[in-house]
């Protein structure tokens, strides 16, 4: 069996992992045709649709309104045999959905937050309802996805 074949994840080992990373890489398309990657947190759903918010006026805003185009990096690992990734090349769409901005900053919020006190958590709520009108929010839905477990090799390099 080819290696690629042995350390590539399932669907349902892709959505285990996204679940418990609280930062994606997304790379959009800068005017000059560089990449532009920017850390986010995120969220993806079932379908491993990933959505984020951000405020409206910044590069990577800028970048996806002209070529919405990216890709999304999650990796973890610090050794070879540790390590995990998940790349999702896909289109992104841009809506202006408060209560869309406020679900997704919440849920991205509540992997921070879980074990933080319902004091901490309700201000995170509140902070996040205040500055939604000042964001957008940014789906993915995956055209393609790439994934790598290292540890499926069980030391075999």
């Amino acid at each position: 069996m080819p290696r690629r074949d042995q350390i590539q994840m399932t669907d349902a080992e892709i959505r285990g992992f996204l679940r418990t990373r609280k930062t994606i890489i997304l790379s959009s398309i800068g005017r000059d045709g560089v990449p532009h990657p920017m850390p986010m947190w995120f969220v993806a759903d079932d379908d491993l649709v990933v959505s984020m918010a951000t405020f409206r006026g910044t590069q990577k805003i800028v970048n996806l309104q002209r070529d919405p185009r990216v890709s999304l990096l999650v990796e973890s690992g610090r050794e070879y045999s540790e390590l995990k990734g998940v790349v999702i090349y896909g289109t992104a769409e841009l809506s202006e959905d408060t209560d869309a901005i406020i679900a997704s900053l919440e849920s991205a919020s509540q992997k921070e937050t879980s074990e933080a006190d319902a004091e901490t958590r309700a201000a995170m709520k509140e902070s996040i309802r205040k500055s939604a009108s000042k964001r957008i929010l940014i789906r993915v839905k995956p055209d393609r996805i790439i994934s790598w477990d290292h540890s499926k090799l069980e030391g075999a390099y």
